[in-house]
């Protein structure tokens, strides 16, 4: 039976952590359930990947842990606080003080500079600007684009506008930060050195990490490997 499956009770060092988590959709008279019964903890500073066929409900599943999607039954806790009993307002505060969020395409705001894009949930939380901009620009060194704060998304490569879409997951200093195929729209060598960065800033900065990848090499270097099968979660062996 999986590890995955844990008891009702939120261990008071889990960052992250769901209970009795469904969805599933009404069609007509038919139920359509795609996850069920899903239970995860995830400790401060730990990596986990969730992999599965498409389909499956990986990115559903990373939605509703981000607060991004509200499951049909079960509960998320972020630092033990119950999502689902908050407000809209409340929850958005939470989700961008506690989790950040990396996607295969960037999503970068094209109008604005590298600078600009990492800082922007500390703009958006209302930190002084200069503050903000001090935190992002630091990040960006951090992430080996210090040269380039200036640059707009169109003025970067692929490898380049992940590295900032990294540097803005970071910027309020999350506990943890979920991640839907970083690497899926990178070349090899783009992938490996996206892989290596997120590692360090792991290493470095305790922050727990939660990747959905159809990459097996990304997902087996995590420290728990989250198998979704039939709606079911299952831990597979690294």
């Amino acid at each position: 039976m999986s590890n995955a499956v844990l008891s009702e009770a939120v261990p008071s060092d889990s960052v992250l952590a769901c209970r009795s988590l469904k969805k599933f959709y009404i069609q007509g008279s038919e139920q359509l359930t795609i996850l069920h019964d899903i239970n995860v903890d995830i400790g401060s500073g730990e990596r986990i990947s969730i992999v599965g066929p498409s389909g499956a409900g990986k990115t559903t599943l990373l939605h509703m842990l981000g607060g991004l999607d509200v499951p049909s039954q079960g509960s998320v806790f972020v630092r033990g606080k119950n999502i689902a009993a908050m407000s809209d307002r409340d929850r958005s505060r939470l989700r961008n003080q506690e989790l950040g969020f990396v996607y295969q395409f960037h999503h970068l705001l094209n109008e604005f500079s590298a600078l600009e894009n990492a800082a922007m949930p500390m703009l958006i939380a209302g930190t002084k600007r200069s503050d903000a901009f001090e935190r992002a620009s630091n990040l960006l060194d951090r992430v080996g684009l210090g040269h380039r704060l200036k640059h707009r998304p169109a003025q970067l490569s692929g490898g380049e506008r992940q590295r900032v879409a990294i540097a803005r997951a970071l910027v309020n200093e999350p506990a943890c930060v979920l991640l839907d195929e970083p690497t899926g729209n990178l070349d090899g060598d783009n992938a490996e050195a996206v892989q290596e960065l997120l590692l360090e800033l792991n290493k470095e900065l305790a922050i727990s990490l939660v990747i959905v990848t159809h990459d097996l090499h990304l997902a087996n270097r995590m420290d728990r490997v989250l198998n979704i099968q039939d709606g079911s979660l299952c831990e597979a062996s690294v």
